[in-house]
Order: structure tokens, then C-alpha cells, then sequence
């Protein structure tokens, strides 16, 4: 089987897109290429060999490979039988030194890494991010997770992250999120209003908070929709009128924190009438 699906999230209203793969090949051998951006994948089946910088890389189940930006490289399957598959990101630069390396792009030494928990995460937003690609959730995530990256791995120092007023940041940014349920900022945006990076805005928000954002953001939404079902609207009106994409994404969130759905909840509050 020779199969490829690209899906595109978008990181926030009117943000740039970030490029997502999931591939599974049986003979595939990539020519030559590089990419403008970092590419960061995980294996998920088989074993793939990469030619880069003059060496080869031979991938196997939850392995990570960065591959730096316009660096040339290949890929192929590592035996005749087994065929490779993976998930992979396209991840512009700015997403891993975002306010939190001083100088030039971090350096990954060794592009094989070997890190169970942070692979786990990848292959976790990916899936979450290719079939729910809601932007601030994806301005969310993506930020800080390849901040992780770039700090647990590469070479380079990174500068302090302790955010001076952090709480104040965090409280302006809810009640922001809070007035515009339906249509909220970028975190890009909100960070230059306080003169932050996206990372920076992360980290006060989750210190403060102890969720991102959109965790945040769709807890709240949540809690807007359990007062309109009490009213007796059905859950297509009320995903609308709180600012959920649809019926499936109120859904989602809905069990995530209630553990029932909409229209559970709606038909035992009517009941109890």
C-alpha cells in the first residue's frame, strides 16, 4: 500500500497554516529534497532509512526525526518487506524559538531522538489536529509542544521562561477569550498587545490557569451550552450560539467535561420537568 494524506490546520483566525502528513508506504523512495521548514515526524510502523548530512538514519516504531530546514534528504524502506509509515509536521521556524532562544534557530545534533513521552505527543496532537483542525486549539498546542522539542533536545540554550505578571496576563487573556466565545483572537494577537511571544502568552496562561487556552476556552463554551440546553434549544443551535465549529465538536467537549452528551444532558433535564 503506497498512501499519503496531507491535511492543513491553521494556527489561529486568519493565521498561517501548519502542514500535517500521514504516510504508510511499501516500496516508496523519496528523491532528493529539502523543506522550508523543520520537519518533524514520528514512525509509527516499519522502519524507514533517511539519507541526511551525509549519513544514514534508520527510523523504527516511536522514533522522532527532525530534519532541519533546507537540509537535503531521502527516504526509503528500511527492509524489502516491511514497508515504513509515519506522521509528520511541517513546522515553520519561529514555532520553536518563539521567545525562547536568544540566538538563530535551535540545533538538533542528532536528528534520531528518542523520547517516548514527547513522541506520544506528537502522534496525540497530530490525530487531534488533522481530524478537529479548530484554530486556537492548534495555536494552543502546536507552540508549545515543539518548545519541548527544541528545549529537551537541542543544542541550544534557551532563555529564562518565567513570566513577569503572569497572573495579570492570564486574567486579561480568559476575559478576552470570554467576550469573543464566538469569534476569538489569535494568540499572536494577544501576545503583541502585551508585548509577549505566543510561547510566552502560553506559559503565563497555563501557569495561572493550569489549562491552555482552548482547553479553557471550550470549558467555558461548555458551561454556556448546559444553561441553553436547560432552555429547551437543541444541541445544533446551541454549538452555534456558543461558538463551537458543530454539533460534533460540542459534543466532543461536552462529554469531555459533563461525560454525557448534549442530548442526554437535554433529554434528562426535560424529564425532570
Amino acid at each position: 500500500m503506497e498512501q499519503a494524506l496531507w491535511t492543513r490546520a491553521r494556527l489561529g483566525r486568519c493565521g498561517p497554516a501548519l502542514d500535517l502528513l500521514t504516510a504508510r508506504f511499501n516500496k516508496h523512495v523519496y528523491a532528493p529534497h529539502a523543506h522550508d521548514e523543520f520537519t518533524i515526524g514520528v514512525c509509527v510502523d516499519g522502519s524507514e532509512v533517511i539519507d541526511y548530512r551525509g549519513g544514514h538514519i534508520r527510523t523504527g516504531p516511536g522514533s522522532i526525526v527532525v530534519l532541519a530546514p533546507g537540509e537535503m534528504h531521502t527516504g526509503g524502506p528500511g527492509n524489502a518487506t516491511d514497508g515504513y509509515a509515519y506522521r509528520a509536521l511541517y513546522a515553520d521556524p519561529a514555532l520553536l524559538t518563539d521567545g525562547t532562544f536568544s540566538e538563530g534557530l535551535p540545533h538538533f545534533r542528532e536528528p534520531l531522538i528518542d523520547d517516548p513521552e514527547l513522541a506520544a505527543a506528537i502522534l496525540r496532537t497530530h490525530t487531534d489536529l488533522r481530524s478537529c483542525p479548530d484554530p486556537l486549539e492548534a495555536e494552543s498546542r502546536l507552540p508549545w509542544l515543539l518548545t519541548a522539542l527544541a528545549r529537551r533536545h537541542s543544542a541550544s540554550r534557551p532563555t529564562s521562561d518565567v513570566i513577569p505578571g503572569a497572573d495579570r496576563i492570564a486574567v486579561a487573556v480568559r476575559d478576552r477569550l470570554a467576550d469573543e466565545l464566538l469569534d476569538p483572537p489569535s494568540l499572536a494577537s494577544l501576545a503583541a498587545d502585551v508585548g509577549l511571544s505566543r510561547y510566552q502568552l502560553l506559559r503565563a496562561f497555563r501557569t495561572t490557569m493550569g489549562i491552555p487556552p482552548y482547553a479553557w476556552l471550550a470549558q467555558y463554551r461548555v458551561t454556556r451550552a448546559r444553561r441553553l440546553l436547560d432552555t429547551g434549544l437543541r444541541p445544533a443551535e446551541v454549538a452555534a450560539l456558543v461558538g463551537f465549529a458543530d454539533q460534533a465538536h460540542l459534543t466532543r467537549w461536552f462529554r469531555r467535561v459533563l461525560g454525557v452528551t448534549p442530548a442526554a444532558y437535554r433529554n434528562s433535564v426535560q424529564d425532570d420537568r
